[in-house]
Formats: C-alpha cells, sequence, structure tokens
C-alpha cells in the first residue's frame, strides 16, 4: 500500500472516530456548529462557547471563562459551570426581582433605626435593651450568611431564594405586631437568618443569569446601585412611615416587597439545584458561625460595655480563635463549606476587603450623619431621609457608569482604589460640620463626594467578587459579599459608636454641661466618628491598589495567576 493510499485510510479512520465521539455526546451537549458555537436557547441563533450573542467577537472580560478557566492547573475535569449557557429568556425581569429583594434585606438594617425611639415609647423597654433591635438581626444575618450560600447551593436557588423570602415576610409580619420587648427582638433575630437565606441566593442567582460580559455589567452596576443605597433608602422611608403612620409599618412594608418578589421569581426563575451539589461541611459551618457570631456579639457589646470588660474582649478572643480554626480546617476538610479557591484569587480577596472596609465606613456615616441632621440642625425624620437623597442618585450614577464604561477599559485597580479616596475625602470634609452648618453649602458638596466614591465601590466589587467562580460555588462566593459588608457594618457602627462616646465623654471633662456646651461635646463626637471612617477608606485606597490586578478583566485565569485550589 502506497504512502498516499495509507494517508487516506489514516484520515477515514480518524474521520469515523470523530464523528462517532460527536454521536455520542450529542445527547448531553447542546447543538454545535463547525466552528464550536454553541444553540441559544432563547433566540434560536448559535453562539460562541461563553455566552457571547452570535456576531460579537468573544469577550475579553474575565466574567465569563469557559468552564476550565476556574480551575486552571487544578489536574481534575472542570465541573459543570451551568452558569456560563445559554442566557435567562427574561433575565431582566429576574433581574428587578433579585433587586428588589436584596432592597428589602438591606433597608432592613436602618429602617427600623428610625423607629426605634416609637417603638420603645410603645413597648417600654429601656434604653440599655434598644441596641437589641438591632443586634439581634445583624447578629443571625451576620453569623449565618455563609451558611445560607452554601444551601443555596446544595438545594436549588430558586427555592431558597422563595424560601428566603416567605420567611422574611413572616417575621416581618411578628414584629410589626409584637406586643412586647421580646417579640420584637425574636422577630428580629428570625428576620436575620432568613435574610441569610436570601441575599447570597440573590447574589448567585445574578452571577448565574447575566454571562454576557457587557450585560453582566450592566446588571452588577443596577445591583450594586441598590446595595449600595438600600441604606440610605431605609432612613428615608423609615422615616416617611414612621411620621405618617406608625412604627410598625416599617416591619409591615416588608410584607410587599416580599409579595412582589415572590410572585415574580415563582414565575421568572428557573428551578433546579447545581448537578454538580457539594456536600455540606458540618465542622466548617459550626466553626464560622460561632466565630462570627462572637465577632459580632463582642464589637456590639462594647457600646454599652468597656473594652476591658470579659463580655467584649472575651467574645472577641474567641471569635478570632474560631475563625483561625475555621481556616485551618477549610485546608484540610474534603467538602470546604468555604474552598480556598473562592477567596485567594487577588481580585475575589481585594473585593471581599473592599465591601468589608467600605461597609464599615458607610453605615457609620449613615448613623451618625443622621444625628446630626436630627439633634443639631432640628430635622424631621423625613427632613432626614429627603437629605440623603443626593447621596443615593450620585451613588447610582457613578456605579453605573464605573461598571459599564470604566471597569472594562480600565479594570478594577484604578476604580475601586478612586472610590475609597473619595470616600475618606467626603468624611474629612465632614468633620468641618457644625451647630450654624446649612444643608446646601456645607452638608450636601461631602454627601455627593461619597456617594460617587460609594458607586466606584460597590458594583466593580460585587462583580469582581464572583467572577469565574465555578456554579457550585457561586452561593458561598456571593455569601462572601453579604458577609463582608454585613460584619464590615456591625463591627465599623459599633466600634465608631464606642469611639464618638468616648470622644464626647472626654470634651464634657472639666466643663460645665450647659446646652452650648453639650452640643459642642456632640460635634465633637461626630466629628471623632468621621476621622475613623476616613481612616477605613484611606487603609481601603492602599489594600485595593495593592491586591487588585492591573488592567481590563481577562477571559481566562493562568496557573500562576488563577485561584489556589484546595
Amino acid at each position: 500500500m502506497g504512502r498516499h493510499t495509507r494517508d487516506a485510510a489514516e484520515q477515514g479512520r480518524a474521520a469515523r472516530i470523530a464523528a462517532a465521539s460527536e454521536h455520542l455526546s450529542a445527547a448531553d451537549a447542546p447543538p454545535r456548529s463547525p466552528a464550536g458555537a454553541t444553540r441559544d436557547a432563547a433566540t434560536g441563533r448559535q453562539q460562541p462557547f461563553g455566552g457571547a450573542p452570535s456576531g460579537q467577537p468573544p469577550s475579553s472580560g474575565r466574567f465569563a471563562p469557559p468552564p476550565s478557566a476556574a480551575y486552571a492547573g487544578d489536574g481534575a475535569p472542570p465541573p459543570d459551570a451551568a452558569h456560563t449557557g445559554a442566557p435567562h429568556e427574561h433575565r431582566w425581569l429576574v433581574l428587578g426581582v433579585i433587586a428588589l429583594a436584596q432592597l428589602m434585606v438591606v433597608l432592613d438594617a436602618t429602617i427600623v433605626n428610625i423607629a426605634l425611639p416609637s417603638a420603645q415609647r410603645d413597648l417600654g423597654f429601656s434604653d440599655g435593651n434598644r441596641q437589641w433591635i438591632v443586634t439581634a438581626y445583624a447578629l443571625a444575618f451576620g453569623s449565618l450568611l455563609l451558611l445560607g450560600g452554601r444551601i443555596a447551593d446544595l438545594v436549588g436557588r430558586k427555592v431558597v431564594f422563595l424560601t428566603g423570602l416567605v420567611g422574611f415576610a413572616l417575621a416581618s409580619a411578628i414584629g410589626g405586631a409584637a406586643p412586647n420587648f421580646e417579640v420584637l427582638v425574636t422577630a428580629r433575630a428570625l428576620q436575620g437568618v432568613f435574610g441569610a437565606l436570601l441575599a447570597p441566593a440573590a447574589l448567585s442567582l445574578l452571577t448565574t443569569t447575566f454571562t454576557d460580559p457587557k450585560e453582566r455589567a450592566k446588571a452588577f452596576g443596577i445591583y450594586g446601585a441598590v446595595a449600595g443605597t438600600g441604606g440610605a433608602v431605609g432612613l428615608l422611608l423609615g422615616g416617611v412611615l414612621t411620621e405618617y403612620l406608625d412604627w410598625r409599618w416599617c416591619l409591615y412594608v416588608n410584607l410587599l416587597f416580599a409579595a412582589l418578589a415572590f410572585f415574580g421569581a415563582w414565575r421568572l426563575l428557573h428551578p433546579g439545584a447545581p448537578t454538580d451539589r457539594p456536600k455540606l461541611d458540618i465542622p466548617g459551618t459550626v466553626l464560622v458561625s460561632a466565630g462570627l457570631f462572637c465577632i459580632v456579639y463582642g464589637f456590639s457589646n462594647a457600646e454599652t460595655h468597656a473594652w476591658s470588660s470579659p463580655q467584649t474582649w472575651g467574645f472577641l478572643a474567641a471569635g478570632g480563635v474560631l475563625l483561625l480554626a475555621f481556616a485551618w480546617w477549610q485546608t484540610r476538610a474534603k467538602h470546604p463549606l468555604l474552598p480556598l479557591r473562592v477567596v485567594l484569587d487577588r481580585d475575589r480577596g481585594a473585593s471581599y476587603l473592599a465591601m468589608f472596609i467600605s461597609g464599615a465606613g458607610m453605615f457609620g456615616v449613615f448613623l451618625f450623619l443622621t444625628y446630626y441632621l436630627q439633634q443639631i440642625l432640628r430635622y424631621s425624620p423625613v427632613s432626614t431621609g429627603l437629605a440623603f437623597l443626593p447621596m443615593v442618585f450620585a451613588m447610582i450614577v457613578s456605579s453605573v457608569v464605573a461598571q459599564n464604561k470604566l471597569v472594562p477599559r480600565l479594570g478594577a485597580k484604578p476604580i475601586v482604589p478612586l472610590g475609597m479616596g473619595l470616600g475618606a475625602a467626603g468624611l474629612a470634609w465632614m468633620t468641618a460640620l457644625d451647630a450654624t452648618s446649612g444643608y446646601a453649602a456645607h452638608v450636601l458638596p461631602p454627601l455627593l463626594v461619597m456617594g460617587v466614591g460609594m458607586g466606584l465601590i460597590f458594583a466593580p466589587a460585587m462583580s469582581m467578587a464572583t467572577a469565574g467562580v465555578a456554579a457550585h460555588d457561586a452561593g458561598v462566593a456571593s455569601a462572601m459579599v453579604n458577609t463582608s459588608q454585613q460584619v464590615g457594618g456591625s463591627i465599623g457602627t459599633a466600634l465608631l459608636n464606642t469611639l464618638a462616646t468616648s470622644a464626647a465623654t472626654s470634651y464634657l471633662v472639666g466643663r460645665r454641661p450647659t446646652p452650648g456646651v453639650r452640643v459642642q461635646a456632640q460635634l465633637q463626637s461626630y466629628s471623632t466618628a468621621y476621622w475613623w471612617s476616613a481612616a477605613f477608606f484611606a487603609l481601603g485606597l492602599v489594600i485595593s491598589l495593592a491586591l487588585y490586578r492591573k488592567g481590563p478583566p481577562r477571559s481566562a485565569v493562568g496557573p500562576s495567576e488563577g485561584p489556589v485550589h484546595m
């Protein structure tokens, strides 16, 4: 047999093997074009692998990598990446449902603050017990978020999302009808429990619904704006409901949010759990939940007890030890609750730290600027909420612009540090506020600077924190975003409140407590809180500048720069 004849035979044999392989995999794979494109289930058009619409070039962003990208260098076959398939046919309506649920969870952290004085008069609880209305929610929410995210990966995001909505609504109804302090605190803790299911399920649904880089950028811009402005919306809504209806409506209003989100989710979301469902890490769950509980409780306790109190430093020390034990266990566990491949990627790690630091500083602004407007400038609850609206608008605009225009071209490295710098500048500016300051000339400018800065932080950080994560890790990666922000906010609020109280006490030493001196003591406490918050953001600037990678997000993760696989 001649050489040409042998070559022809070999080519024919290779063609038959390839055809047989393609036939065997046809039942499990979507229809492919000769160029390797998949067919869009929603439109019927062919699209290249990775989710970009037909006719567009392959994505240059890092937001929709091929399934193997998240496991580069792992040595194991890549798991099913369900979020790299065809785009959801109603994805923009799904975004509305997810954003509504996230708004309900975030604003609930501040909406009750406005209602607290009225609730205290109605139910007759003491000033010492008042903090537990806020702390009960923060403790349950912050300590259970990672567990909630893993449950979403195990059971299915639609089921967990719907369960979280129903539970949150029922807990809100119980709190609104509370006849005494004990029932109200229990209802707030239940809100935190179901919020810990709802929040990570919402973000992981967003991560797996939007696969095209351009659409993903828009979706995360909107979601980041909602998450960042929820606290300010809570202040406004709480003021309106308290002033014109009753404090109980600050809880009842969640029934409306939950009903709308439940109806939309029931009709729009696709059922089912990931095909490669992970197993639950029971020891890791116990360690991290107990550790986060101790940390949040310790800082919350510092508001009413000295730092030298065993109830303060004891819980903080125990929390630190438990979290270190959790980190060690994650390197040993066969099915870790928080795989280190999720957090040790540079961009994701930087994003989690950015959310933690900005959460600490931002919630401090909401708390102390609210005190300043109501106690020094004598604003009503409604006027106080309205005063934050320009900040909300600035945050929304900068969030969308950053995620759609700036990050795809420049990457997160210059954008998030710039947001941190603007946050620090706005807070430093606020230290000049005094008893004679006016809103337009003195309060509004630093608020706008803060709003722009927050928008530059939240949307890019949330998007980068979940980019490139395999489908079976999407829930826990999303939970880390919410955990970082919530624990940061809890720690920041407690720490800043303690520092502000100490500053006011120090100012009063050796002075007659006249009304004017008391006002100056309050201003001194607010200024101290602003300076410390500015220091948080300055630290965030340094950390984000050091950790984020240079340049636009990339489509693949190389073995040298990708996640650590453990």
